[in-house]
């Protein structure tokens, strides 16, 4: 190999070692800011081929070697019956990096054909459809948490979206209690880059599958917005970190939901607030400062300086740190097995219902 080429080998390797680094050091800060996993969890990860979640997967087994508790990891896929839906992958996959994992089998793909009109968008349906089943599957196998693949480019767009569109400030949660009231779902990709996930998946050539259903769609307004962010990440460097980081910085006193803030009962106190109104100044914007990260930390969501820190110097992976301290993962502690055996998982055949 030339030098020339060498130096190109090294190049990669070392972007490469960052990105890992990164990619561990959001997961694990995400998970214990909304304290997502606990000791003796079975977190059911929802596999649907795609990057993100082949990334939340992966990372989630690598943390877990170094958590300072005891969880489990299933795998799980809903298989839609799309045509050509290539079956063997997802299996084989799963079985080469030893998870435990089920695929369920529900042919939504043809109810929500039937029922959507022909251009018409798929979406809606197909998600309620599918929420509905991993909520069943989660109850059968005993998980205590359902871990879905969203990451930081998606919270900011489903955020501009009900903005835009739907006329309310709200957007996708880190942590919820799901609709049924029944599980806890977690969303550990809450601080990373779409980016980086595209970058991972590239790297550790996970076996795409590619969605045949909504993601051949267009002129999706999800895609559009998308577009959006990207001409403001080129156009604006930092401009979408600070509307992420500003959805873990809401001062209700400032908004105007009377639901929120009790507006008619305020009074004037006597005492000086530096939270309070100053109506006669400007504002004063710190440009080029990133705003507080969405959850209860109180540093900065930096997406791009911390690249060169080791593993064991990030704070947010040691036990003992953070509020109310439930520590989901710290470097350097032995492998903690899975109790669930390395084989596809059975549960009650539910394909003719």
């Amino acid at each position: 190999m030339s030098a020339e080429g060498l130096f190109d080998t090294r190049k990669l390797q070392r972007e490469r070692n960052k990105l890992a680094k990164r990619l561990m050091r959001q997961v694990g800060r995400a998970i214990i800011d909304y304290n997502m996993i606990e000791d003796g969890d079975r977190v059911m990860v929802c596999v649907s081929g795609g990057k993100d979640s082949y990334g939340l997967l992966d990372i989630l087994l690598q943390l877990r070697e170094r958590a300072p508790i005891s969880f489990d990891i299933v795998a799980v896929n809903l298989d839609q019956k799309q045509p050509g839906f290539p079956a063997d992958v997802l299996p084989r996959y799963l079985e080469s990096r030893g998870v435990p994992y089920h695929i369920e089998t529900q042919d939504t793909y043809s109810v929500v054909k039937r029922l959507i009109p022909e251009g018409k968008t798929m979406c809606s349906l197909c998600s309620r459809l599918r929420r509905g089943i991993l909520y069943r599957v989660a109850t059968e196998l005993k998980a205590t948490k359902i871990a879905l693949g969203h990451h930081r480019d998606d919270i900011v767009a489903t955020f501009l979206l009900n903005l835009f569109y739907g006329g309310i400030m709200k957007a996708m949660p880190p942590k919820l209690v799901s609709d049924d009231g029944r599980h806890v779902v977690i969303r550990p990709l809450a601080y990373v880059k779409e980016a980086d996930l595209i970058a991972y998946a590239e790297w550790k050539q996970f076996p795409i599958i590619p969605c045949s259903l909504c993601g051949s769609q267009e002129n999706l307004k999800r895609r559009e917005v998308s577009h959006l962010m990207a001409e403001w990440d080129a156009r604006y460097p930092g401009r979408v970190d600070n509307i992420f980081n500003s959805l873990g910085r809401i001062k209700t006193s400032h908004m105007l939901d009377h639901g929120l803030y009790d507006f008619a009962g305020l009074k004037p106190t006597g005492y000086a607030d530096p939270d309070g109104d100053r109506a006669f100044d400007p504002v004063d914007f710190e440009f080029g400062h990133a705003a507080q990260p969405a959850g209860p930390r109180a540093e900065l969501v930096n997406f791009d300086q911390e690249d060169d820190l080791d593993l064991a110097d990030d704070d947010f992976l040691q036990p003992g740190v953070g509020p109310g301290h439930d520590p989901a993962l710290s470097p350097g502690h032995p492998a903690t097995a899975d109790t669930a055996r390395v084989s596809p998982i059975a549960v009650p055949d539910r394909s003719s219902e």
